[in-house]
């Protein structure tokens, strides 16, 4: 009978830390949309952020998230489509973003911020543009992917519960 010998234990790293120490959203220059859908599949192009809870909680969740993505090697933009109100300068500043890679941008007359957040994937000056969409329909999923595939870029939606 062989003496039962624990395996060493891995640490382990707090969730988010765990989360920030992998790439977030990959992005290979120079992709053609068709070579981009193909090379990371829709479900790349286009994640999803989910959370629940009081808002200054959601927010210390967010944070890590938006400022890891406002260091992205990619000299392209953050792009964040009509952030909640409560996503101000200063919280932006406070959370540690460098606000020098971030653009807001808040749609126009009767634009809709899912087209705002299209035109900007589309455009390719920004490496991942973040909205605040809500539940996407198969439509507004496609549409997305779509325009990310063209402009060699990510989305990802926010939503908040």
């Amino acid at each position: 009978m062989q003496p039962f010998t624990h395996a060493p234990q891995q640490a382990q790293l707090p969730l988010f830390e765990a989360f920030l120490a992998q790439p977030v959203l990959p992005v290979l220059p120079g992709l053609k949309a068709s070579e981009a859908i193909g090379h990371f599949g829709e479900h790349e192009l286009l994640s999803e952020l989910s959370l629940r809870g009081a808002p200054l909680h959601c927010q210390s969740l967010l944070a890590p998230v938006l400022r890891n993505l406002s260091e992205e090697q990619d000299a392209r933009w953050l792009t964040l489509i009509a952030p909640p109100t409560s996503l101000t300068q200063t919280w932006l500043r406070d959370a540690g973003l460098n606000r020098e890679r971030i653009l807001l941008l808040h749609p126009r007359g009767s634009q809709s911020n899912l087209q705002l957040a299209c035109e900007a994937l589309r455009l390719g000056r920004s490496h991942t543009v973040v909205s605040w969409l809500g539940s996407l329909n198969a439509s507004a999923r496609q549409q997305l992917i779509r325009a990310a595939g063209i402009g060699n870029a990510q989305s990802l939606n926010v939503r908040l519960g």
